[in-house]
């Protein structure tokens, strides 16, 4: 047994030798020449940032033909004569803008049509032709089977005179 473990470790100590004297050649190890080369190869000047150019604005409206997003628009009071009536008490869906209001179904009472509009709150709300909805003084001016038409006034981006435009608010089912 003890003649066995020692050729076993002779063994193993001649296998571990032929390793590493297999590893010691200088030849054919790549690294080492690219490293040796590399000084050589490299180029030593690098070349300069180009120069930042300063900056310079332009005016917003070179040409005077934009609106000056920035200042507050004069509603106009001299050639339009459509206005709208600012003094009148505001109704409760001229708070929600249009987008937001649902026209869900309509009654009909003695000749008179009614809409129903249900608000972002789910809210039911009953009007008729002459009431008013929308941001924008939008007046309705029929209730059909399938949409609610409204006439609104607005202020025209360029000339800031008020313009009328017309808006549907259609049947959501």
């Amino acid at each position: 047994m003890y003649i066995l473990r020692t050729h076993i470790k002779l063994l193993l100590i001649t296998v571990l030798f032929s390793f590493l004297t297999g590893c010691a050649g200088d030849e054919g190890d790549d690294l080492d020449q690219f490293m040796a080369n590399a000084a050589n190869t490299m180029s030593r000047s690098v070349k300069p940032l180009p120069e930042v150019q300063s900056y310079s604005p332009l005016p917003y409206n070179i040409d005077g033909i934009l609106v000056d997003p920035f200042m507050a628009k004069k509603a106009s009071k001299g050639s339009g004569s459509l206005q709208p009536n600012t003094s009148r008490p505001r109704e409760l869906l001229e708070s929600f803008p249009l987008e937001s209001l649902f026209y869900v179904g309509s009654l009909s009472k003695k000749k008179l049509k009614y809409a129903l509009i249900k608000t972002p709150e789910g809210v039911l709300q009953r009007v008729k032709v002459g009431n008013y909805m929308g941001p924008n003084f939008g007046l309705i001016t029929s209730i059909g089977d399938d949409a609610v038409t409204i006439k609104e006034i607005v202020q025209d981006d360029v000339t800031g005179e008020w313009v009328e435009r017309e808006a549907i608010v259609e049947l959501q089912e």
